[in-house]
This record gives C-alpha cells, structure tokens and sequence, in this order.
C-alpha cells in the first residue's frame, strides 16, 4: 500500500478555500483518481497549541500500487493541477510513501 501526500505549505500572503478544497475539488479528486481512501487535513498548529501550522491543509491518497496512481494522474492529473487556482495559490509538495505498518 502507498500513500500520495498532497501538502500545502503557510506562508505569509497564501491563501486556501478550505470549503472548495473539501466539498468540490476533493470528490473529483477521488472520483476520478478512485483511490483505496483519501484524508483531508486542515493545519490548526505546530505541534503545540499556539504555533502556527507548517501546512495550511493536507491530503492523503491510499493506493494498492505506485502504478495504479501513476495511471490515475497520467489521465487525470492535468484538470485536477487545473483546478488548484480555483482553491488557492500555494504550489503543492507531493510525496509518495509505502505504508510499512
């Protein structure tokens, strides 16, 4: 199993529609992607209460392989990176991780 993180880092002047993200560009997301799950994480803080979160939202993707989600956004990849502006103007960090546990 993988996980896809899709990770939106805080920075002074960035700004992020948490309710687009979640009620339009996340369910075409796994519509289209058709992952085992997905998880959207919205930061409220920096590991204590009170420091500012180092990401203003996540997502996290699930697949069985790193080959069924090469094929999902080889075909779908260009109208979900289309839709980004819809929802904010932070340039995405992805990572891709094989869950171990």
């Amino acid at each position: 199993m993988i996980r896809v993180s899709v990770l939106y880092p805080a920075a002074e002047g960035k700004t992020f529609d948490h309710h687009y993200y979640t009620k339009k560009h996340m369910p075409r997301a796994g519509e289209l992607l058709a992952p085992v799950r997905y998880e959207v994480d919205k930061g409220i803080s920096g590991g204590e209460p009170g420091r500012p979160a180092p990401f203003v939202a996540a997502c996290h993707f699930y697949f069985e392989t790193v080959e069924h989600f090469a094929e999902r956004t080889t075909v779908h990849g260009p109208e979900l990176r289309a839709d980004i502006a819809n929802y904010t103007n932070i340039e995405p960090v992805i990572q891709i991780s094989e869950i171990v546990s």
